[in-house]
């Protein structure tokens, strides 16, 4: 697989998020588009590496998303926890801007 249709940028407001699934190669990945506080998009699982909750139901501050459930805080660049209880980073995904397409391919881990 390659790259698919995520949502439009429309379907993101400046500091949001968007759950969306996706197929992935062992199934659906379950993903948040979010856009970050200066409009730019990014992809990451969905999937808290710590509650295992949604994590598109966070806050978004500048460039973190916060986990809904204990406060963990995440870098939507890299993926990496900012803060406990989370210790290991949630995936990130290449995202792509197609005109008004948000494209992510789950079949590549930016972060691995």
């Amino acid at each position: 697989m390659s790259a698919q249709l995520a949502c439009l940028t429309s379907d993101v407001p400046t500091s949001s998020a968007l759950r969306v699934e996706l197929e992935g190669p062992a199934g659906i990945v379950e993903v948040a588009v979010v856009r970050d506080d200066e409009g730019e998009l990014h992809a990451i699982s969905d999937v808290c590496s710590h509650g295992q909750v949604s994590l598109s139901d966070g806050e978004i501050d500048g460039v973190t998303i916060e986990c809904w459930l204990h406060g963990s805080t995440f870098d939507l660049r890299t993926g990496a926890p900012l803060c406990l209880p989370a210790t290991r980073p949630v995936p990130v995904y290449p995202l792509t801007v197609d005109g008004e397409r948000v494209l992510v391919d789950v079949d590549v881990v930016a972060n691995a």
